[in-house]
């Protein structure tokens, strides 16, 4: 039995092969977008650290603080004996800072996305965004519930798929998504959500830089600490009943260890900073970059679509001999014949590095510009 799994795992990775799809991670010797890689100097364009708060030295002081009166682990999961203190100042801080009445944390934004959908979404219809990410996808299949795909970005779509059902329904998407950058219409969404009586879940995990949202009602906002927040972790926020179902009902929240108290108490300094002066001056710098590559674009995530695997491996092989790591998207993240370069761009770039990033992109991808 055991040779059959060996020559089954095998075969898998034969086909990986094959395909010319096998993935490895390789290990980045960094702090910042500048490291190394097998020794060779390169500047990253990949992170999704977007504001750099992940080495900003006042959050790095508070993980140090939390691990110097809690420890490196919470021991247990929060309903057991692992909630501190800072899970709690921290949940208060993100629901005020969401507009909402309540927040639950998470241990990443993956299992945030399966808690939320898991436990809302079983005897209903959920209606997914078609570019909606993994961890969306895979909520709604621990759901259980009927799932209808609707058109990218498209309202009337999913008030046509909600005119045609007359029970509980859920709408869901990203706010920002990320493979193109581009932003989710949630004004219109949430108008149509209140119309037809369903809950909208929004996903803002990549919304650095908005939309804003002021929104009322059945809404919860779905968001991750390791990208504008540069920590680890993930928090659902809104109306306190939800919120609650979800302490009590969430299994991706019950049946795991409390996030580190290191990794709240950097998130919460991370949102200090985010809400201060210092957080208006870094988006700024974050969109003055974005707008040197593509002025007007809603979010950090650049895509560089080229098409073919091979060009997308080969432009991505070429810049990071130029020392620029601009890792190279195919199938089966994006859809056949859209393989791309994801450019990700951080206020940690210097004006510099964005600069051998573009000459990087005229020399290595011609046809960038579009």
């Amino acid at each position: 039995m055991t040779r059959r799994w060996l020559e089954w795992a095998e075969g898998e990775l034969d086909g990986i092969r094959a395909a010319g799809q096998w993935r490895s991670p390789r290990s980045f010797d960094a702090a910042g977008p500048t490291g190394t890689i097998d020794g060779q100097p390169v500047v990253s364009f990949a992170s999704n650290d977007y504001l750099g708060l992940s080495q900003h030295p006042a959050v790095v002081a508070a993980a140090h603080a939390a691990l110097d009166r809690w420890g490196a682990g919470s021991g247990a999961a929060r309903l057991i004996v692992g909630s501190r203190p800072i899970h709690h100042e921290l949940e208060a801080s993100l629901a005020e800072w969401k507009s909402s009445e309540a927040a639950v944390l998470f241990p990443t934004g993956f299992a945030a996305n399966i808690g939320v959908l898991s436990t809302f979404g079983k005897g209903t219809v959920v209606l997914s965004d078609e570019l909606n990410h993994a961890s969306i996808i895979d909520g709604c299949r621990l759901a259980r519930a009927e799932t209808k795909v609707y058109r990218h970005a498209d309202p009337a779509h999913v008030d046509e798929l909600l005119a045609g059902h007359g029970g509980p329904a859920i709408v869901v998407t990203d706010t920002v998504f990320s493979m193109d950058g581009d932003a989710a219409p949630v004004e219109k969404l949430a108008e149509v959500c209140a119309d037809r009586n369903a809950l909208l879940v929004l996903d803002e995990a990549h919304a650095v830089l908005g939309p804003d949202l002021h929104l009322e009602g059945a809404v919860i906002r779905v968001g991750t600490l390791s990208k504008t927040l540069g920590s680890l972790g993930g928090f659902a926020a809104g109306p306190r009943a939800l919120v609650d179902v979800l302490v009590n009902r969430a299994r991706s929240y019950i049946f795991t260890t409390a996030s580190t108290p290191a990794d709240m108490a950097a998130a919460a300094a991370a949102l200090a900073i985010v809400r201060s002066p210092e957080g208006d001056a870094l988006r700024a710098r974050l969109r003055s970059s974005i707008d040197r590559l593509v002025p007007d674009h809603p979010s950090p995530v650049v895509p560089v679509v080229v098409g073919d695997e091979a060009a997308a491996v080969a432009a991505a092989a070429a810049l990071f001999e130029r020392g620029l790591l601009v890792p190279a998207i195919r199938p089966p993240t994006v859809a056949p014949g859209t393989s791309r370069l994801r450019v990700a761009l951080s206020a940690a770039h210097t004006d510099e590095q964005v600069s051998a990033l573009i000459d990087g992109l005229d020399a290595c991808v011609p046809s960038w510009r579009g």
